[in-house]
């Protein structure tokens, strides 16, 4: 690295996980109002997320932790329990050290 603002990583998200986030990604508008939460935590030189989607007839949450090979993506009939266990692994993650240093609607660009 030249430059302190240039980042070469050594993997490809784009392709690693695109298939593994596809779930995700299509729970979509067809389910009625849909809701979105991204959470950004920081542990050490380590970063990780906690997403979910919610809507009227469910909710998706993804976890990518950077000590697992691919995301986790777990599909839920029902929101509320979904919204439960996302507020239950984020009381956990800053238990364990994790600080959320962005909790908010997904970010973009």
């Amino acid at each position: 690295m030249n430059n302190e603002f240039e980042y070469d990583p050594d993997w490809d998200l784009e392709d690693e996980f695109d298939e593994d986030l596809a779930e995700f990604d299509d729970f979509d508008d067809e389910l009625g109002n849909i809701a979105m939460r991204t959470a950004v935590m920081q542990k050490n030189d380590m970063i990780a997320l906690l997403c979910i989607k919610t809507a009227s007839a469910g909710a998706a949450i993804c976890r990518v932790d950077p000590r697992e090979d691919r995301p986790a993506v777990q599909i839920y009939e029902d929101a509320s329990a979904a919204v439960e266990w996302f507020t239950k692994s984020l009381r956990t993650s800053k238990l364990n050290g994790w600080n959320v240093i962005y909790d908010g609607l997904p970010l973009q660009g």
